[in-house]
C-alpha cells in the first residue's frame, strides 16, 4: 500500500531502528534526535528502497575490506567506482578483484530474480561482509548509490576521515517504480563547460537519476557544433543571457559528456528545440528566415518570438543535418525537439513543421521526444510528450495531451510548479523565476506522478516517468545551479523511484542528508520547512 514502507522508514529514524549499528560522527544524526543519540538507521536512503529488512550485526568497512567483482568489463568498472568513492577518506586501499574470499564488499550479477528488472538489485549487510546482488550493471550501480548513503556521510569527503565505516544490518531490495528518470540541465540560456556538466551527472547519479536531458539550443544559444552549417556556434553560440560570452561543446566534448553519463549509467538525451525557440539559428544563418534577413543575436529572457520559416525547403535541408550529425554522436534512444512556446508559428505551420521533423528523427533512427505541445500536431508512433503544465494550465490543453495519452503517445511529467527547479522557493529568493508559482521543497515532493492527470483521463500506463528540469535564465555558475536543484532534486528523484511517500516522515531522511552534501562541497538552500540538523 503506498505510505506503507515510507511509515516503516520514519519509525527507524525515529526509534533509531531494531538491530542497526551507530555511526561514529555528528554528521549522522537524524533530525529527530539532534540533541541525542546519533542513529545510522538503514532507512535514511533517498529514493525510498521499495523493502527494508533491518536485523543483525552491522558491517564494517576495515583496511583489509577487498570488493569482490564478477569479472566483467562493467562490474568491474563499478567496482573501481565503488573504490574511488571510498578510499579517499577512508584510507583503505580496498582492492577490487576478481579473486574468491570471504568478507568484504561483493558485487554479484545474478538472473534469478527476475522481480528486480534490469534496475533493481538486492543490498545484504551483516557482521561477514556486504553483497550487492542485481540481474544488470545498473541495478549494481544504483545498489552503490545506496552503500554510499548507508556509510557516515564524511566518506563523501577527498581526506582521510577519522570514523567507524559501519553498515547497519539487513537486506534492502530494491526496484524503481518508473524507467524513465531524469535531470535536464539548460546550457543554452547560460552556458556550462564540460566539467561543470560532469559535477552534476555525478549529484543526478547519486539519487539513480537514469537521464540527462541536455537543452542544447534556445534564442540565446547555439551549444554544439554541427560541421554543415558551422555559424551555428561561431555566431549563434557567441552569447547567452545577460550578453555574456557563451561557448559551445566541440563533437568531441559532447562524446566526453556522453560517455561519461554513460559511466553514471545516465542516457543523454539531446534537446534541438524547434521552430520556436531558435533565434540563435535565424541570427546565424539568413535564408533561414522567411525574408532572407538575420535578426541581432538576443540575451534576454522572453520566449514565443522566434520561428524557422516552415515553407522553405532549406529549413528542412537543415533540419536534416542537424539532427543526422546529432543522432551519429548519440547513443541513446531519444531526440528531442522541443516545439514549445512556438508563438510565432500558426497552428498549420506548426503541424506542417512538426510532421517533418519528426520524420526525420525516425530516420536516423531514434525516438522522438517533444514538449507537450507536441500533441497539438500528430505524435508520431512511439514519441514521447514531457508535459510542464502547472496547476493553473487550461483544461484545453489538458485534454489534448490526455487525448494524445489514449492514442498510446507516452508522457514525462514536468510539472512546472512541481518540478522546476529554477523556480524560487519563496518570494524572497534571491535566484529564479516564478511565472508558475513559488516551488518550496514540500511542493516539489508532495504529489503523485500516477493520478497528476487523472482528472483528464490519464491512466498510470501512458506515464513514463518524471523529470526535474533546471533552466538557467538567472543561474549562471555551479552554485546557483546547485542552491537551486538541493534540496529539491531529492524529492523529485523520490518521485521517480518509489511508491507513495508522505512529506512529514520524508523531511527527515532528506534533514539527514545535509551533511553529506556538505562533505561533497554542494551548495543547498536551508528551506524552513526542512528540520535540519542542529551544528
Amino acid at each position: 500500500m503506498p505510505g506503507t514502507l515510507p511509515r516503516l522508514f520514519g519509525a527507524l529514524l525515529l526509534l533509531g531502528g531494531a538491530g542497526v549499528g551507530c555511526s561514529s560522527g555528528d554528521d549522522d544524526a537524524s533530525p529527530s534526535q539532534n540533541e541525542g543519540k546519533p542513529v545510522h538507521a538503514l532507512g535514511r536512503v533517498i529514493p525510498a528502497p521499495a523493502s527494508v529488512e533491518p536485523g543483525g550485526s552491522p558491517y564494517t568497512l576495515t583496511n583489509t575490506t577487498a570488493i569482490h567483482i564478477d569479472d566483467t568489463r562493467e562490474v568491474r568498472a563499478i567496482g573501481e567506482y565503488l573504490a574511488g568513492v571510498l578510499r579517499p577518506s577512508t584510507g583503505y586501499p580496498l582492492p577490487v578483484t576478481a579473486e574468491s574470499g570471504t568478507g568484504g564488499i561483493a558485487l554479484r550479477l545474478s538472473a534469478s530474480d527476475e522481480s528486480l528488472g534490469d534496475e533493481g538489485y538486492r543490498l545484504e549487510s551483516t557482521g561477514d561482509g556486504l553483497t550487492l546482488t542485481a540481474r544488470k550493471p545498473a541495478g549494481l550501480f544504483y545498489g552503490v548509490q545506496t552503500l554510499r548513503q548507508l556509510l557516515p556521510a564524511a566518506v563523501e569527503k577527498s581526506t582521510e576521515q577519522s570514523a567507524v565505516w559501519e553498515v547497519p544490518g539487513g537486506t534492502i531490495t530494491d526496484s524503481p517504480r518508473y524507467s524513465y528518470r531524469g535531470g535536464m540541465i539548460d546550457v543554452a540560456r547560460h552556458f556550462f563547460t564540460v566539467d561543470q556538466v560532469k559535477r552534476y551527472i555525478d549529484q543526478l547519479a547519486l539519487y539513480k537519476i537514469n537521464k540527462l536531458h541536455l537543452h542544447l539550443t534556445d534564442d540565446q544559444g547555439w551549444r554544439l557544433a554541427i560541421d554543415s552549417w558551422p555559424k551555428l556556434t561561431t555566431v549563434g553560440g557567441s552569447t547567452e543571457t545577460g550578453g555574456g560570452e557563451g561557448g559551445f561543446y566541440t563533437k568531441g566534448q559532447y562524446t566526453e559528456i556522453v560517455e561519461y553519463a554513460g559511466s553514471r549509467f545516465l542516457e543523454v538525451i539531446p534537446e534541438i528545440d524547434m521552430p520556436g525557440h531558435t533565434n540563435a539559428i535565424l541570427a546565424s544563418y539568413a535564408e533561414l528566415n522567411c525574408k532572407d534577413t538575420a535578426p541581432p543575436l538576443y540575451t534576454g529572457i522572453d520566449v514565443g518570438f522566434s520561428s524557422l520559416c516552415v515553407d522553405k525547403p532549406a529549413t528542412y535541408d537543415f533540419v536534416d543535418d542537424v539532427i543526422r550529425e546529432v543522432a551519429a554522436l548519440t547513443p541513446g534512444k531519444y531526440i528531442h525537439i522541443g516545439g514549445d512556446e512556438a508563438d510565432n508559428t500558426s497552428h498549420d505551420d506548426y503541424v506542417k513543421f512538426m510532421d517533418r521533423a519528426q520524420a526525420v528523427v525516425l530516420k536516423y533512427g531514434k525516438t522522438v521526444m517533444g514538449w507537450h505541445q507536441l500533441a497539438g500536431a500528430e505524435p508520431v508512433a512511439g514519441a514521447v510528450a514531457q508535459y510542464w503544465g502547472y496547476d493553473r494550465t487550461e483544461a484545453a490543453e489538458r485534454d489534448l495531451v490526455a487525448g494524445a495519452a489514449k492514442k498510446g503517445t507516452l508522457l514525462v511529467l514536468s510539472p512546472a510548479d512541481r518540478t522546476y527547479l529554477d523556480h524560487k522557493y519563496t518570494s524572497e529568493t534571491g535566484l529564479g523565476l516564478q511565472w508558475a508559482g513559488l516551488v518550496e521543497v514540500d511542493r516539489a515532493y508532495d504529489w503523485d506522478p500516477a493520478t497528476y492527470l487523472k482528472d483528464v483521463g490519464v491512466e498510470e500506463g501512458s506515464v513514463l516517468g518524471v523529470e526535474a528540469p533546471l533552466w538557467t535564465e538567472t543561474l549562471a555558475t555551479t552554485s546557483d545551479l546547485e542552491v537551486m536543484a538541493f534540496p529539491r532534486l531529492p524529492g523529485v528523484a523520490e518521485r521517480a523511484w518509489s511508491t507513495g511517500g508522505e512529506w512529514d516522515e520524508y523531511k527527515l531522511r532528506l534533514a539527514g542528508h545535509a551533511a553529506r552534501w556538505e562533505a561533497m562541497g554542494i551548495k543547498f538552500y536551508k528551506s524552513p520547512v526542512v528540520p535540519w540538523p542542529k551544528p
